[in-house]
């Protein structure tokens, strides 16, 4: 039985920002007081699934855990071999680390015929580049993931471009509008306790240049993520857009104590 077709993409949405979900939010305000947080709490009555991950098979902790991390960003990760040969490939098991000094992470599985090409690369080479997906080339991106033999260049099949990169040798993403330099600060190998295997590297990546293209910035000077229309990770084969967001401070004691010290008042 074939599955419905899919409407068609929607090129016409826009990314907005939107007032937060309970915008009369109170100090110690239960989940249940407005009608979307009943209706959510209302889902528990369906009871709960635990996993015991000590007792489940790997594959099965995959998509669970692919499924519930979400989204995901994705870092578009170019790198070369010591002979120069180039590789480009997605992994979003990506983040941020810390800003001082500019750390980002990115964890590469392992699989049992040995470290994939990245992880090796960045390895023995200590360079690499990470460029964030926008919409218009997830087709370009997607296909890079493909398992093909060493002899098969990702970056011809994908039809992205090479840029130079000023300080590492491995290029940029040229169609890419938020690149960043990085040198390999540390790798990190991740055995598993019960059997010993090597199933994984983490790489901590020293981000040395930051390329970004000026039609993404705000008037601020950062980049507006409306017009980035960076693409993110889901479970299984999905991946998700940027849609509404909403901008919600974070609260500071030297505003807020006093408000809340009345409140706690109550609650005794």
């Amino acid at each position: 039985m074939s599955a419905a077709p899919l409407p068609p993409f929607n090129r016409e949405a826009k990314a907005k920002l939107t007032e937060n979900p309970n915008p009369t939010f109170e100090y110690g305000q239960k989940v249940e007081a407005t009608e979307d947080g009943e209706r959510w709490l209302e889902g528990e009555k369906a009871g709960w699934t635990v996993i015991d991950t000590s007792k489940e098979e790997a594959r099965k902790i995959y998509t669970l855990m692919i499924s519930g991390i979400v989204p995901r960003p994705i870092a578009f990760v170019s790198s070369l071999s010591e002979d120069g040969t180039a590789n480009l490939a997605p992994f979003s098991w990506f983040n941020q680390v810390t800003h001082s000094p500019p750390l980002i992470s990115v964890s590469i599985s392992q699989p049992t015929s040995g470290p994939k090409d990245t992880a090796h690369n960045i390895k023995t080479t200590k360079q690499f580049t990470v460029n964030i997906i926008s919409e218009p080339f997830i087709e370009n991106a997607n296909i890079t993931s493909l398992d093909s033999p060493a002899n098969v260049s990702e970056w011809e099949i994908s039809g992205l471009t090479k840029e130079p990169s000023i300080h590492v040798k491995a290029p940029r993403v040229k169609e890419s509008a938020f690149s960043m330099e990085c040198e390999l600060f540390q790798a990190v190998d991740i055995t598993h306790p019960d059997t010993g295997k090597q199933t994984g590297t983490l790489i901590l990546g020293l981000v040395k240049y930051i390329h970004l293209r000026n039609d993404v910035l705000n008037e601020r000077g950062t980049v507006d993520f409306a017009k980035l229309k960076p693409i993110g990770r889901l479970g299984d084969i999905s991946y998700a857009r940027v849609g509404d967001a909403f901008r919600l401070p974070r609260p500071e004691w030297a505003v807020e104590g006093e408000k809340i010290k009345e409140f706690l008042k109550t609650t005794q």
